[in-house]
């Protein structure tokens, strides 16, 4: 576990257990970097002033890197996989047409259809186009042919983009908000066997246990 208590590591992790931040903690795990972890609490440490002047949202996950702020998850698992070349978390930058598209289609299209699915907010059919996944249905249609193209996706090997797109699509099948088809089942499975998200499960699964 590449964890450290050091007051002077230079990558601190601001979490917490119960929140999207394990996205953030499974891609620290596949970087293999050293880092210092802050659990926040909500209402409280999240909120408070010396957080807010990290990431005025009063949300996790975020990360200070070399004094580098960064926060949504997306962005963060995309900074990692450059800030820590030696993982091979992403393809050469000749390469990285799927990285970028599936990465930021997950990061935006599909979770507000997602959203707006569990909120109960309803688009009609002449609003389509005013909203960026144009419908739900599209929206996990569009996903699943893009996960059912190839083994991961953004090709033939892992990448950062799969910790993200892969995350949406385990938790969405989890909680009821994605479906389980065939194709989000099969992604998952292979990504499920992945040590770094084993490893970065134990750890927030512990984190998570009433005191």
């Amino acid at each position: 576990m590449p964890m450290t208590e050091s007051p002077d590591c230079d990558l601190i992790f601001y979490t917490n257990p119960m929140s999207r931040a394990r996205i953030v903690r499974w891609m620290l795990e596949e970087t293999g970097a050293t880092y210092r972890q802050e659990i926040m609490e909500y209402n409280t440490t999240m909120k408070s002033e010396a957080y807010l002047a990290i990431n005025p949202m009063g949300k996790v996950p975020a990360i200070v890197h070399k004094g580098q702020v960064v926060t949504e998850c997306a962005a963060i698992c995309a900074y990692l996989a450059d800030a820590f070349p030696e993982a091979g978390l992403a393809p050469e930058p000749s390469g990285r047409a799927a990285y970028y598209r599936w990465l930021f289609f997950t990061a935006g299209p599909l979770e507000s259809a997602v959203i707006d699915r569990v909120l109960g907010v309803k688009v009609a059919d002449e609003q389509q186009r005013m909203v960026g996944y144009g419908n739900y249905e599209q929206a996990v249609d569009t996903l699943a042919g893009a996960v059912a193209a190839s083994p991961y996706i953004a090709g033939d090997r892992f990448t950062a983009a799969d910790v993200y797109v892969g995350s949406q699509i385990m938790w969405g099948m989890q909680f009821g908000s994605l479906p389980k088809r065939a194709e989000f089942e099969a992604y998952g499975a292979r990504l499920s066997e992945r040590p770094a998200l084993k490893a970065a499960m134990a750890i927030d699964d512990e984190l998570g246990q009433p005191a």
